[in-house]
């Protein structure tokens, strides 16, 4: 029971209460336990109580299980005897449960060989599935022969649906009353809509079943969506009329070329009320509330599919497979396979989905109660555990597989309050039932004695505690309430609307008795003080430097702070050359802090990039390489360069962003080096072999560069000069040639030419020898 101990931080005051805290808790109920001065909680995990003293007086119930029913699975499934055939093992366990004490029990599952089977052929016959209907019309006889191979005991029934012979789905009106294909040139004649009719109750005659389907005619609906889970519920619930039989198999195979109609799509016609779920088919076996029922939910038909072992076979059209295919995870076994348009792949769709059905096996719970937690862990035919599975596939006929199943309790219900729930293979007639009861009362509980002497006389013992009657208190009910009884309760309160003894002990009378910690000690008048709840540094109480004393830290010498966590002791903080933090810090409780930026190390004797640093580390160049320099001089090389690695190469790497790039002068040379900083403290230091020199420029290659400079600067400003005369002139050009290209005139006709000679005409009138004359004259 390491760390925090749930039992005694629980505070249970009773034996239910400390059961009920945790699976592991266990109650001691023995008279005398703990000391006079404190109160050992009676409410531990076991082996405390009984390092406490408390062994033969220990409450501590576990859960159960006692196997009721034990029938072994059977191996073959046709025969005199069908009611006898076992495929689930267990068939009835008993549990007592402890709340949060986890049991767990294994369920053995098994799918017998040559098991009966109940096939009902559920058939979709609006318009579009006519040539569906002409291509089934022998299928009894070959759907028999195949069935027949995988079982010796075959039965066969036939149902059929449309929609809802009310609008909008079907045509109303009174000319489509009769014929609802009238006008449809397409098939001109059809029967009267429905919403479901059995046919043919299930037998092993399998010529009825033909001659039933060479009866039917298709009908029209005046919608896409058809019926077609009002056909279904009726065939899932009306057990006798279909002829489920208890001893089979139930295979329920759904054909259309569509999609369904669904709850409250029934608003649409003006139908409200839900569906109830139970059997309508009236004396013609025709489905009679069709128009009074809305459609059923998919969950109503998974719950009526599940109660009567049904395993649904949608038999759909590709162009609607996605949609019944999503169906199949909110409907549980129920599979779904791929139709072809006119039927012709029917017998191996239906044998195909057999196989699947049979090939797997998937638990279902029902009636769990709420209080309940249910795990279930599969062991498939690989011998593989699954945690958090509860079926298994791939599987032969013939194979067994087994499911660990771990109930857990979460609460305690009221006395004497049993619970039963069931575990099924979806589709199979066969259960698991499981009966619950609950095991949250102590068996010392059942032994208490009122007014009993260990109690004053003034209340119950029971489990090794008074439960004081009215107007008593104390542990052995020895103070009365009242006046007495409050000043009782004040001399257990350190001030007015604090707790009693600190909600950390009982006031017995005028005493506080304090708890038992596993943390430390409790103590004071009023249990106000502890040794455990003091100021912690790194988790370590007082730092390992002090003692805790009610509350507070008392510190060791050279320590200070509420922690204890401050050395008073400087030594740590002189660093090699003496001086405290290398002058770029100051000492703070024995250790460095630097302020100076870019300064680290126990001592802050490392900084990149403070001044002076290069001079530093050229001193132990100097000193180290050729014995000189001012630490050469004073003898003390070896002391302040410990922690420098020096290195010689001939060409100085620079890529390093963190390495720092130094250099000083040599007899008119320079010499470069590199420092980098390194994690372990010291220093690696990177130097040029040689200091390097570089020759003066020569006067005639200076000269030389001058006049070239010159010359080519003379080029590219000629250069653009006539660069800008060309755009000019072109500009001038283009301008030039706008301008003529705008003029009103030819070239031949000039407005300013004027021909030398011009000609007027003038009218006049005169008389002559009384004779009047109209003329030109020019």
């Amino acid at each position: 029971s390491e760390g925090l101990n749930l039992c005694t931080s629980g505070s249970a005051t009773s034996c239910e209460e400390c059961l009920l805290i945790h699976p592991k808790c266990a109650w001691c109920s023995k008279e005398e336990f703990g000391s006079t001065k404190s109160i050992t909680s009676r409410c531990d995990f076991l082996q405390n109580l009984i390092a406490n003293g408390c062994a033969g007086a220990i409450e501590n119930p576990s859960s159960s299980i006692n196997v009721v029913k034990n029938v072994p699975l059977s191996s073959k499934g046709s025969g005199q005897t069908h009611l006898d055939v076992t495929q689930i093992m267990p068939q009835k366990v008993a549990l007592n449960l402890r709340p949060g004490d986890q049991t767990s029990f294994q369920v053995q599952v098994r799918q017998v060989e040559d098991y009966p089977v109940d096939l009902y052929y559920l058939m979709d016959l609006s318009l579009s599935m006519n040539d569906d209907l002409d291509n089934i019309r022998n299928l009894g006889t070959k759907l028999a022969e195949e069935m027949r191979k995988l079982t010796s005991n075959f039965r066969l029934g036939f149902g059929s649906f449309v929609d809802k012979n009310i609008s909008p789905f079907s045509y109303t009106a009174p000319r489509y009353q009769n014929n609802p294909c009238i006008g449809y040139k397409l098939f001109p004649s059809c029967v009267p809509s429905f919403g479901f009719r059995h046919l043919l109750s299930l037998t092993d005659k399998v010529d009825r079943f033909n001659e039933e389907v060479q009866k039917q005619k298709v009908s029209r609906n005046r919608d896409a969506p058809e019926g077609g889970f009002d056909a279904i519920l009726q065939a899932a619930v009306c057990k006798e009329k279909i002829g489920w039989r208890k001893e089979a198999s139930h295979l329920l195979v759904f054909t259309t070329d569509d999609v369904p109609h669904i709850a409250l799509d029934g608003k649409l016609g003006g139908l409200v009320q839900p569906h109830d779920g139970q059997c309508h088919l009236n004396e013609a076996n025709e489905y009679s509330a069709s128009s009074q029922l809305d459609y059923p939910s998919l969950a109503l038909l998974g719950e009526k599919l599940a109660e009567n072992n049904i395993h649904l076979i949608f038999a759909v059209t590709k162009s609607h497979y996605v949609l019944y295919k999503n169906f199949t995870a909110l409907i549980p076994g129920t599979t779904v396979e791929i139709l072809h348009k006119d039927s012709k792949n029917i017998i191996e769709l239906i044998v195909k989905a057999y196989n699947s059905i049979r090939s797997k096996v998937e638990l279902t719970v029902w009636d769990s109660p709420e209080d309940i937690g249910l795990t279930f862990t599969a062991t498939c035919q690989d011998g593989l555990s699954y945690p958090g599975l509860r079926k298994c596939g791939d599987l032969k006929i013939g194979d067994t597989v087994s499911f660990e199943v771990a109930v857990e309790a979460r609460s305690c219900p009221a006395e004497d309050t049993s619970h039963t729930f069931t575990i099924k293979p979806a589709g199979f007639r066969d259960t698991l039932e499981v009966a619950l009861t609950y095991n949250c009362l102590c068996g010392c509980t059942g032994h208490a004695a009122p007014a009993s002497g260990k109690c004053s006389g003034n209340g119950t013992y029971a489990c090794g505690l008074c439960e004081c009657d009215a107007g008593y208190l104390g542990a052995r009910c020895e103070c009365e309430e009242g006046a007495s009884g409050d000043m009782h309760h004040a001399m257990c309160r350190e001030a007015e609307g604090k707790p009693l003894c600190s909600g950390r002990g009982e006031c017995s009378c005028n005493q506080c008795l304090c708890y038992e910690s596993e943390f430390g000690n409790i103590y004071g008048p009023f249990c106000e003080c502890d040794d455990f709840s003091c100021a912690r540094y790194k988790g370590v109480l007082c730092s390992g430097h002090g003692e805790c004393h009610c509350g507070e830290c008392k510190c060791h010498a050279g320590y200070i702070g509420d922690n204890c966590n401050c050395s008073t002791e400087s030594d740590g903080c002189v660093s090699s050359d003496g001086q405290m933090c290398s002058g770029r810090g100051t000492c703070v409780c024995g250790k460095c802090q630097c302020t100076e930026p870019g300064a680290f190390g126990e001592t802050c004797e490392k900084c990149p990039t403070c001044p002076g640093v290069c001079s530093t580390k050229r001193d132990c160049i100097e000193c180290k390489l050729f014995n000189s320099g001012r630490l050469a001089d004073n003898q003390t090389c070896q002391k302040h360069c410990k922690d420098e690695i020096i290195t010689t190469v001939d060409v100085l790497e620079t890529d390093d962003p963190n390495a720092v790039l130094c250099a000083y002068p040599v007899n008119n040379c320079v010499m470069k080096f590199t420092y980098l900083e390194l994690a372990s403290g010291k220093s690696n230091l990177t130097v040029l072999k040689e200091p390097a020199c570089s020759s003066a420029p020569s006067a005639v290659t200076i000269v030389l560069a001058v006049i070239g400079s010159v010359v080519l600067i003379g080029i590219i400003l000629l250069g653009l000069w006539k660069l800008l005369v060309t755009i000019h002139d072109r500009r001038e050009f283009d301008r030039f040639q706008s301008e003529r290209s705008r003029a009103r005139y030819e070239m031949v006709s000039n407005p300013l030419y004027r021909k030398p000679i011009s000609t007027h005409n003038a009218e006049f009138t005169f008389n002559k020898l009384n004779k009047s004359y109209n003329g030109t004259v020019d």
